[in-house]
């Protein structure tokens, strides 16, 4: 996994918003696509060489990056059509604002939209991906992303709820937003790091990594308030991050 973009909502000045890119054994995903990660993800693979596009949930610094995937088939003359868009059926819908009406078909063309939701299990390439219902502003999804007995666990957004511990259990990486530090918790939609460390230790995950982190959050506050919940290996995630997954 390389991380593309981990801040929180917005982008803090030279970062970006959520997106990862999944690798496995010359298959590329892009999980979720916020601002400012396509520059990036494309020093790791050429767009055209894409295999599919996974999102969490229709949050726009989770998914508008996707639109300039778009413009890129279209107006890039690529030939290539049809790429798998896995995501929750409102996803397509939020985004139709951004597609003018000369755009329509070539939008339809471009993607091919794959229906997820709470409970699934798709294969994507060579990666399962079993989906979970977060507790967040409307639908939103966590993914466990599996290749053998090696497994990614990524929230997305969410507040605590019983799902995340599930979705963690036995994850080698356990990639968990921490969007707040103790003291600035308003509503139960997102996580403080502490949470995410609680989550982690109940979960028994071999490495936790923070993302998600509000623009200009003091990252070893977070690292440390994480700690006092999870003894194991914490670590902040930074865009360029790569991180092997069982080896």
């Amino acid at each position: 996994m390389v991380v593309l973009g981990c801040d929180g909502s917005w982008p803090g000045p030279g970062g970006a918003a959520s997106g990862y890119l999944v690798r496995h054994d010359g298959y590329d995903v892009w999980m979720d696509a916020g601002f400012g990660t396509i520059g990036r993800l494309q020093e790791h693979v050429a767009l055209t060489e894409l295999d599919a596009v996974l999102l969490s949930h229709a949050h726009r610094d989770h998914v508008v990056d996707l639109y300039a995937l778009f413009a890129s088939r279209r107006f890039g003359r690529s030939e290539a059509q049809d790429l798998p868009v896995y995501a929750l059926p409102d996803v397509k819908t939020s985004m139709a604002p951004l597609i003018s009406s000369r755009s329509g078909d070539a939008w339809e063309q471009t993607f091919d939209w794959r229906e997820l939701g709470g409970g699934g299990r798709v294969s994507v390439g060579p990666i399962v991906v079993e989906c979970f219902d977060m507790q967040h502003f409307g639908p939103a999804l966590g993914f466990r992303l599996s290749v053998g007995d090696r497994v990614i666990a990524y929230t997305g957004d969410t507040g605590p709820c019983d799902a995340v511990e599930e979705l963690a259990r036995g994850a080698d990486v356990f990639l968990a937003e921490a969007t707040w530090q103790d003291s600035e918790k308003t509503h139960d939609k997102h996580l403080t790091a502490r949470e995410a460390g609680g989550f982690a230790s109940r979960g028994g995950v071999g490495k936790l990594v923070l993302t998600h982190l509000e623009p200009g959050h003091d990252g070893d506050v977070s690292i440390a308030q994480a700690r006092e919940a999870f003894d194991g290996d914490i670590v902040l995630a930074e865009p360029g991050m790569r991180l092997e997954v069982g080896k």
